[in-house]
């Protein structure tokens, strides 16, 4: 008897150790293959978007990023409806074969030299795909993880799958490194970049054994067998206002704030870096995936003392550190990464002296729009040297100036000009502004030489530490705001509702709050006020779930 125990114990065990295995390997590698695109936005742009000006083209890669988060919630609910009445199991094992097959298929699409327009509109019908098998995905694994957790362990269980999404993260940093390194900048450029998204089919393959050796949630089959499984659980999720509040308070009082804490940390962090700062590509990889190797362990940290101290004074903790530090924390990796920018901007800042009338937005969807006003010619040249501006108006009908410490620079009016006389016009301005920003300290890229890489470690290391605050407890605390007969579908929405729109769209919208103001720091706004409605929804209105129970 004493021996049947023990093995049973034993039994149990392993079967635990697997459950967290299986789940959390088929989610690292749809992490993996949903980061690819984040990490090579700008090879991206250039392959794909290669029709548009470079400001254009970028925010365009952006919003193909944002795509794949935008129709997350449809892939909740779609996939979530299916986990409730077909099972947890079956459904991720459909959604990780689609999340796969989609990511493959990007590394072999045709450029838009190739296929014109069909090109992003093809990249875009991939990432679609993508988003929708990611909206089924997370539901599925949290809960099938959560439903086998012993009692007291939920918050520990669940944040194994926590990980995942930064690991996949730092396993497509390290394969993107790897081939950059192997082949060399000038190949990775050309066809390289599409290694990464093909060597995908070889983490599908694995992924798929080992999810095809798990077995169904031990709640939802009880529940089948009960008879207590639900008929239309999108009615009871959505149309009945119990449950709706639920889901309502889960998405304003955790998952918004959650999401944009854990984008900007892993996301924003490297755009700023490269984008912003002028970081080299290889080099801001190799920084990031550091300080989310070092960070790491605090998700199963947080997840565990979630089960000591309960899911919401963490998340909201988390929440709050970010409202109050974000400003402070990237402007000191702007001293760290390239302290010949921050002491240029400090020495000699620089202003756009301009007509407000006279300055537009320079978006251009179409690629056909000519941004020929003084002020357009002014500000899009600072934008692509990525110089930080501050903007000051001038009476109606002044050309523009660029004022660089004590120097002043005229633009010019170009609507008038031919379009090569417009080139060749700009190209001289252009030159003369960058000869003046070199003089007076601005660097053409951030020399690695003069960085201070452990400090800019540490400091993507306390962003990540956010991160894991806010992501380590957030599926233990969804799940147990739900009953077992729904839980796939009601936790799914609120999570990709959260992190798909409010979170995924935040590169874009971070990115184009700076193109129109010239602030390299002005994009920080959106994440600050998304985390402090959070922090007081989730405060005042959000139930401490902790250890409730989730069979029924």
């Amino acid at each position: 008897m004493t021996a049947a125990t023990a093995a049973g114990v034993d039994v149990r065990a392993t079967s635990n150790r697997m459950v967290i295995a299986g789940a959390s390997a088929g989610t690292v590698f749809e992490w993996y293959d949903f980061y690819l695109y984040g990490s090579l936005a700008t090879f991206i742009t250039e392959h794909f978007f290669s029709g548009v000006n470079a400001t254009t083209g970028y925010i365009f890669a952006l919003l193909a990023f944002a795509a794949g988060f935008a129709v997350r919630p449809f892939g909740a609910i779609v996939f979530g409806r299916l986990g409730d009445l077909w099972g947890r199991k079956n459904t991720f094992l459909v959604t990780m074969t689609l999340m796969g097959l989609a990511t493959f298929a990007v590394g072999l699409l045709p450029s838009y030299s190739q296929w014109g327009v069909a090109a992003p509109v093809a990249l875009i019908v991939m990432r679609l795909i993508q988003g929708l098998a990611l909206g089924g995905e997370y539901g599925g694994a949290a809960t099938y993880v959560a439903e086998h957790a012993p009692p007291g362990k939920r918050g520990l269980y669940t944040s194994w799958i926590q990980i995942t999404a930064t690991f996949g993260l730092f396993l497509s940093l390290v394969v993107i490194i790897a081939v950059r390194t192997k082949i060399g900048e000038d190949a990775f450029k050309a066809w390289g970049w599409r290694i990464p998204f093909l060597a995908s089919a070889l983490l599908l393959i694995v992924s798929l054994w080992i999810r095809l050796r798990l077995n169904e949630s031990p709640v939802f089959q009880t529940m089948i067998a009960e008879g207590k499984g639900s008929k239309a659980p999108l009615t009871e999720s959505f149309a009945r206002w119990p449950n709706l509040k639920l889901v309502l308070l889960a998405l304003a009082g955790l998952t918004a704030g959650q999401a944009v804490v854990w984008y900007t940390g892993q996301f924003y962090s490297l755009f700023f870096l490269e984008k912003m700062l002028k970081v080299d590509g290889v080099l801001t990889n190799e920084l990031v995936a550091v300080a989310l190797l070092l960070a790491t362990p605090f998700f199963v940290v947080f997840g565990w003392l979630s089960d000591k101290i309960g899911r919401k004074p963490i998340i909201l903790a988390g929440c709050l550190l970010a409202v109050l530090t974000y400003f402070p924390v990237f402007k000191a990796i702007t001293v760290a990464a390239n302290p010949q920018l921050a002491a240029a901007s400090a020495a000699a800042p620089v202003t756009v002296v301009a007509d407000p009338a006279d300055c537009a937005f320079q978006f251009d969807p179409v690629g056909k729009q000519v941004f020929a006003s003084s002020c357009d010619i002014a500000k899009g040249a600072l934008a692509n040297a990525g110089v930080t501006y501050a903007n000051k108006a001038a009476p109606a009908g002044t050309v523009a100036s660029v004022e660089i410490g004590a120097v002043t620079i005229p633009s010019f009016k170009g609507q008038a000009l031919s379009a090569a006389d417009l080139k060749t016009q700009k190209a001289a301005w252009t030159k003369a502004l960058s000869a003046e920003l070199k003089t007076a300290g601005y660097p053409a890229k951030a020399d690695p030489a003069k960085m201070n890489k452990p400090l800019v470690v540490a400091l993507l290391w306390v962003l990540v530490l956010y991160v894991t605050m806010v992501y380590g407890p957030i599926a233990a605390a969804l799940v147990e705001m739900f009953p077992a007969r729904i839980r796939y579908t009601s936790m799914s929405l609120p999570y990709h509702v959260g992190n798909g729109w409010f979170g995924g769209f935040l590169p874009t919208t971070a990115f184009a709050m700076v193109a129109a103001t010239g602030n390299i720091y002005y994009g920080l706004w959106y994440p600050i006020a998304v985390a402090a409605v959070t922090f007081v929804v989730g405060l005042l209105f959000v139930k401490e779930m902790r250890g409730a129970p989730i069979e029924a």
